[in-house]
């Protein structure tokens, strides 16, 4: 296999992991304020993917993969809100751990790998087709 297939291949890999990245924070920033629907019930659990270097034997080089998706066991947060039917005694519920703003610094870092990978295969394909138009 020739380096500009290579290049190319471990940056589709690089893509599909960020597309995954990008579905499951999609997923994070669409539950950010679902709430418990009942007392000492949990809300919505934040979700990570997580990534993982994998060995090509076809082209002799490490490409990267979403592994699994896990859950943020960090704690829930909490809202006063005494009339909701999912309020503790104190009137409290019990809200997602997703904070909005680091989801979307996640999705712009996301984005920008999904955007640098697609220029290694842009540039690939550019380099392929001058060099057939060199050796007309």
């Amino acid at each position: 296999m020739d380096d500009l297939s290579k290049a190319t291949s471990i940056a589709s890999s690089g893509l599909k992991a960020q597309a995954k990245r990008v579905r499951v924070i999609s997923e994070n920033m669409a539950n950010a304020d679902s709430i418990a629907k009942t007392p000492g019930g949990e809300p919505y659990r934040r979700k990570l993917v997580v990534f993982r270097n994998q060995l090509s034997r076809e082209l002799d080089a490490k490409t990267v993969r979403a592994d699994r998706t896990t859950r943020d066991m960090t704690d829930f947060g909490r809202k006063f809100m005494p009339g909701h039917p999912g309020a503790d005694e104190a009137g409290y519920v019990t809200t997602p751990n997703v904070n909005p703003l680091i989801e979307m610094m996640d999705m712009r870092e996301a984005q920008r790998s999904y955007e640098a990978n697609l220029q290694v295969i842009s540039t690939s394909r550019d380099l392929m087709s001058k060099t057939i138009e060199m050796l007309r």
